[in-house]
């Protein structure tokens, strides 16, 4: 009896293996990624086909795909069809949230997804689709607006002689021609297309697929013409500080970008943006403050990309014993993280640090900001893989990814940065993960007890149990963690006229989510007013974890209590645990820097 041929394979080429390894990827990389993305698309649609039964869709879509074969590619390869995919297989096997819409409109969006086909396909047709809260979304092409007050109806969808309608309830919407063009009741997916001939990027601008925002669906919001125009002009100054700095990286983005989701505008300096793995090629991105801030987020997320198309291919991790529970300090995040999204993490900033090393050089204005921004990132994420290197998790490809990755970044570590910078850089580095540790960090509560008790004995120091590795207790209420690193980035934006004058810590502190005044008084340089602000915010809120970080910080830029300002750099969760136990056991709760003092030390 013959064996059974076997299925073939997606394997990268070793060349492509160790782009990604560096965390690069040229053009053929990406072709490569592209194509197992697409055969893992149809084995999805095969999944759900199996699952229910797709009937008229999946006929149209047959008819729509012998008709206009690349079409229906372009439509299977569209990032939000992934993530459609994706959502309609969670629905059914009953893991979605009870926020989405009913079962039965989320399968009826394939209806849809054949009507797109149908209509690109130049085919005659007629199909029901679904209508969400008066929106009838068909993917690539835009969403037709009806009057209609039910939350989830349907619609039909009609194609006869080159015309074609969308209808409900008497009313319809004509889709107008060429596909792109605005009318009544018609929002269209618009094409941005920038960058000289021969390099440019071609995506779409979608705000009205309800599987463009990733993970959880939302329903179409379309932008107005102003600011679709003004995201065409960020993104063609972004995109030509690319093809200036990151020749190779734009080239790979042109075959394997297809499609960007605005969002509305952060806070100056903390913009979001998001990617998933199931929507290959989709970036999710609030309106940036500048060409150079769009720039890094798109390389952030080609990251991302590239990283879950190899991920789809090949583990980097093998499976957790302990159920996924270790958590680990990611510089870039306010929360604990586990061991795969700290990968995550590590592959994008890379790219990041690669983006600031070439910009500092280019960036003609902003030298300072560039400097910084690299000496910041290059430090944060040596900082992460240190952490995990040679976790026996990962697989010999993960080890070698690691490996790889912290070569390029020692070799970084030692290249020049001005002072100033490398300076300002340390400081938030340092403050960062101090910050982390007082949020996230538990001493046991036995040796918390023994410190209590030894103080109020009037020990010389505290137990040496006190010392023990605390424990990861994630704290919900950590948020903005970055605020010393945002308040420099104002100090080296601003312009000449507003350059810091004495009351520009306060005003840097109110512009900035999260800040606290000593934390402005720290980027500004005033280490001694920044210890008396920190002081001023523990007497009113002493648990605090921000300002018993900051207290350190400003305790060692000034050079004074060296033991306190040791302790509270370090281990500023023992002064915050501590403090808390002492207020609990006394009425008059401890000067900050005297238990510092103490708690830093030898054990008694």
């Amino acid at each position: 009896m013959s064996a059974e041929p076997s299925l073939p394979h997606h394997r990268l080429p070793p060349e492509s293996l160790a782009e990604l390894v560096r965390g690069e990827g040229g053009p053929a990389t990406l072709t490569s990624l592209l194509g197992a993305e697409r055969s893992r698309r149809l084995l999805l649609l095969r999944m759900l086909d199996d699952a229910t039964d797709l009937g008229p869709a999946w006929d149209l879509l047959s008819q729509a795909q012998q008709r206009a074969p690349a079409l229906v590619d372009d439509l299977l390869m569209y990032p939000q069809t992934g993530m459609w995919l994706a959502s309609a297989l969670h629905r059914l096997r009953g893991t979605a949230s009870e926020a989405e819409p009913p079962p039965w409109v989320v399968l009826g969006h394939f209806s849809a997804l054949a009507a797109a086909a149908a209509l690109r396909a130049e085919l005659d047709f007629g199909i029901e689709v679904p209508v969400r809260h008066g929106r009838v979304p068909l993917p690539t092409l835009g969403c037709a607006v009806l009057p209609t007050t039910e939350p989830w109806t349907t619609a039909t969808v009609r194609a006869e002689a080159g015309r074609a309608v969308v209808e409900a309830s008497g009313a319809g919407v004509v889709i107008p021609l060429p596909f792109g063009s605005a009318g009544a009741g018609w929002h269209p997916v618009r094409r941005l297309t920038v960058g000289p001939a021969g390099r440019r990027l071609e995506i779409a601008l979608d705000d009205v697929d309800p599987y463009r925002t990733y993970p959880q669906p939302t329903e179409p919001r379309p932008l107005s013409e102003e600011a679709a125009a003004h995201w065409g002009q960020l993104l063609e100054r972004a995109w030509a500080v690319l093809l200036r700095e990151q020749t190779g990286t734009a080239e790979a983005m042109r075959r394997s970008v297809f499609s960007l989701t605005p969002t509305a505008a952060r806070e100056r300096f903390r913009p979001r943006s998001v990617t998933a793995g199931e929507a290959f090629g989709g970036i999710e991105a609030s309106e940036p403050d500048d060409a150079i801030e769009l720039a890094v987020t798109l390389v952030h997320e080609f990251q991302h990309t590239k990283l879950g198309g190899l991920l789809h291919l090949t583990p980097l991790l093998t499976d957790s014993s302990d159920g996924g529970t270790e958590l680990w300090y990611a510089p870039w995040r306010d929360d604990p993280r586990p061991l795969e999204g700290l990968l995550q993490g590590v592959y994008a900033f890379v790219g990041i640090t690669r983006f600031w090393r070439a910009h500092r050089t280019a960036a003609a204005a902003q030298t300072a900001m560039a400097q910084f921004e690299f000496a910041l990132w290059r430090t944060h994420v040596a900082a992460a893989m240190e952490q995990i290197h040679r976790h026996p998790r990962f697989t010999p490809l993960g080890t070698a990814l690691l490996d790889t990755l912290r070569d390029h970044c020692a070799q970084w570590l030692a290249e020049p940065v001005p002072e100033e910078q490398l300076a300002l850089a340390r400081l938030c580095t340092d403050d960062h993960v101090a910050r982390w540790r007082a949020h996230h960090l538990r001493p046991a509560a036995p040796a918390v007890d023994a410190a209590v008790r030894a103080w109020l004995g009037g020990a010389s120091g505290p137990p040496a149990a006190l010392a023990a590795e605390p424990e990861v207790v994630p704290d919900p209420s950590a948020r903005w963690l970055d605020s010393l690193a945002m308040l420099v980035r104002y100090r080296l934006g601003d312009t000449d006229d507003d350059r810091p004058s004495p009351d520009w810590p306060e005003k840097a502190a109110a512009r900035v989510t999260g800040a606290l005044t000593g934390d402005a008084l720290l980027a500004a340089g005033d280490a001694t007013a920044a210890r008396h602000a920190y002081l001023a915010d523990l007497a009113v809120e002493p648990d605090r974890a921000g300002a018993w970080a900051g207290l350190g910080r400003a305790l060692a830029a000034a050079d004074t209590e060296p033991t306190a300002a040791h302790l509270l750099c370090h281990h500023p969760e023992r002064a915050r645990a501590v403090h808390r136990s002492l207020r609990q056991a006394t009425d008059t709760p401890p000067d900050p820097i005297r238990l510092a003092t103490w708690l830093g030390s030898p054990p008694a």
